[in-house]
């Protein structure tokens, strides 16, 4: 398995050999990466619990794709502004166990604000 740096280093090398940084300021970043994160969401739109089972076996090739697309946004706009997103994971990690202990979260999606305390 690759790490984020190794594949943040091969997609870099995709966009330079294209000259294709002139267009990557962080808003367009993140709209192409809203946009790929619509396509990854139109696989499961209208569908019942059955059909996305149905779907995914036959289809699973093509939503990697779309993640796989989802990801190059996400580590191209880390790169570029300069985050590590180990180190933002692991900060955020830490956020959501302070605002979702097991003790008031287990077994329920109510947003943290929510949570009887």
């Amino acid at each position: 398995m690759s790490s984020i740096q190794d594949l943040t280093k091969l997609i870099i090398k995709f966009r330079d050999a294209r000259n294709w940084k002139k267009f990557h300021q962080p808003k367009d970043l993140a709209i192409s990466l809203m946009l790929e994160a619509g396509e990854v969401a139109e696989h499961f739109q209208w569908k019942s619990e059955k059909e996305i089972v149905d779907f995914l076996k036959k289809n699973n090739q093509e939503l990697g794709d779309e993640l796989a697309d989802v990801l190059y946004w996400v580590l191209l706009i880390s790169h570029d502004t300069g985050i590590d997103l180990t180190e933002a994971l692991l900060r955020k990690m830490k956020k959501n166990e302070e605002k979702y202990p097991v003790k008031l979260a287990f077994g329920k999606y109510t947003k943290y604000t929510r949570l009887k305390r």
